[in-house]
């Protein structure tokens, strides 16, 4: 509809400006076009500027829609991190948003000019502020998502894979974007100013902020990459197509547009051949996005390898707290923070409760929260600490509260792999899992159990469950979880 208006618009001038056109339809020209110009002048109903630092030297610029989806987007321009292009890689987007109802905010971030903890600082302060205005402003604060352009592209990647749960996006778009920090198969001044001269230098900094290197499965949001072929720039296959690919290897949702041509830098400048293309992938891509209510019950998977879902292709749609999360519809958002190999144990080669999956089920507040640990802690390299698991339990028990912890004991091993003794999970960690239980009133799915006659559903190695056993698990898990036998 935008697209059409803007076309209208200077149809219109030109036929007035150029033609012979009688009075009266020149009469009925002119209240078309002003017609059309407020017509899309209503769609942004506030526009307005805060500052994101005290000395105001990072703000941001507030496009809120007349009509609120919920939804709203955290825009960050390209520049190279030199200057900021935040006219077609920033308020341009403005009317397309506010048409769809997405507030949008375009952050005119600090340069790094050697502290690259500047720009990073700004886009999160922003995110807080977006999030804590969320019911003043119409916003779900569950679908808060992050578009930026080259050099925004990879600020709004390392945003979106280093930052903590609270200020990370829950989508993200990025348009030809910078993505390996390498000078040599990057974009060198972006390399250069972001990280700086002895920055690219340093092996662990270019790797720590290549940020194809810091997806990590379930937690980095899903993201939709916008590209040219041709760009000359930025290449696309060391870039853009390298994150799809890491997004796409963890089993994470990522959708990648590759258009012919366009070079670099075409943003949402309507001079660009696929300009309308574009957005209507764009528009489809978001409008697919399915996403949690804000009132239902969170439910945070805390796992090994069996809630990670090792073993099954696409994960994050085909494990088993994706399962559950079919089971148990939209009035419930499970999340998978499963991490393969790691134990309860403290003192096991893994702890889970080192890791940023553990953080993050923290930093996700969940309602009610599905334990399964333990599988790998049966190997004698960690059951050698086995006197420490319960303490190591309830350990965990008491951070997750108030959530409604749940308990759930160990599939069987149907085999040995590993080292996995299927003898300690039922002697030895089950009997421990009780007496959790019992001392603070939690509940307790009984897989070992209810999963034995199901070894049919498993992968070769005899411990992991296949896609069926996946859904098998979320059976059980949703009867329990719902009262149901």
């Amino acid at each position: 509809m935008l697209s059409l208006y803007r076309h209208l618009l200077i149809f219109i001038t030109l036929l007035m400006k150029h033609s012979t056109t009688p009075s009266r339809l020149r009469h009925f020209v002119t209240v078309v076009l002003l017609l059309a110009a407020a017509s899309i002048q209503a769609q942004t109903a506030r526009k307005f500027t805060l500052d994101l630092t005290s000395d105001g030297k990072a703000q941001m610029v507030c496009f809120l829609p007349q009509v609120p989806s919920g939804r709203a987007i955290v825009g960050v321009p390209g520049g190279g991190y030199s200057v900021l292009s935040n006219g077609y890689e920033g308020y341009m987007a403005s009317d397309w948003m506010n048409q769809r109802g997405i507030a949008y905010f375009v952050v005119n971030y600090r340069l790094p000019e050697g502290d690259r903890t500047k720009p990073i600082g700004d886009v999160e302060q922003a995110f807080r502020t977006v999030r804590d205005s969320a019911q003043a402003w119409g916003i779900n604060p569950h679908d808060v998502g992050i578009m930026g352009f080259s050099a925004g592209g990879h600020l709004s990647s390392v945003i979106s894979t280093h930052s903590a749960f609270d200020v990370r996006p829950d989508f993200t778009i990025l348009f030809y974007p910078v993505i390996s920090m390498d000078e040599r198969v990057s974009h060198k001044w972006s390399c250069l100013n972001f990280l700086g001269e002895a920055g690219v230098h340093d092996k662990d900094l270019v790797r720590e902020f290549s940020t194809d290197k810091a997806v990590r499965r379930h937690l980095t949001p899903p993201a939709c990459i916008i590209t040219a072929s041709d760009d000359r720039l930025v290449p696309p296959v060391t870039n853009a197509v390298r994150y799809y690919s890491a997004m796409r290897n963890s089993g994470n949702d990522c959708a990648l547009y590759v258009y012919p041509t366009g070079d670099h830098g075409f943003g949402f400048g309507p001079w660009f051949k696929y300009h309308d293309q574009m957005l209507a992938d764009l528009g489809a891509w978001l409008d697919a996005r399915q996403v949690p209510n804000p009132k239902a019950l969170r439910v945070a998977c805390i796992g090994n390898s069996i809630t990670d879902g090792f073993g099954i292709d696409m994960a994050s749609a085909y494990g088993y707290p994706a399962e559950l999360q079919k089971i148990l519809g939209e009035g419930y958002w499970v999340k998978n923070f499963g991490v393969s190999g790691r134990t309860m144990l403290m003192q096991g080669d893994y702890p889970y409760m080192n890791e940023r999956a553990w953080r993050d089920a923290l930093d996700f507040k969940p309602d009610i929260a599905i334990v399964k640990l333990g599988t790998n802690d049966s190997k004698p390299e960690n059951w050698q600490y086995g006197s420490a698991f319960k303490k190591d339990l309830e350990q965990m028990v008491q951070a997750l509260r108030p959530a409604k912890v749940i308990l759930c004991t160990p599939i069987p091993a149907f085999k040995p792999t590993w080292n996995i003794s299927d003898s300690v999970i039922v002697n030895a960690i089950i009997p421990v899992q009780r007496d959790v239980a019992r001392k603070y009133g939690l509940q307790v799915i009984d897989l070992h159990t209810l999963y034995a006659d199901d070894g049919d559903k498993m992968l070769a190695d005899g411990i992991h469950p296949d896609g069926k056993g996946a859904r098998r698990m979320a059976e059980i898990i949703a009867e329990a979880l719902l009262g149901r036998k």
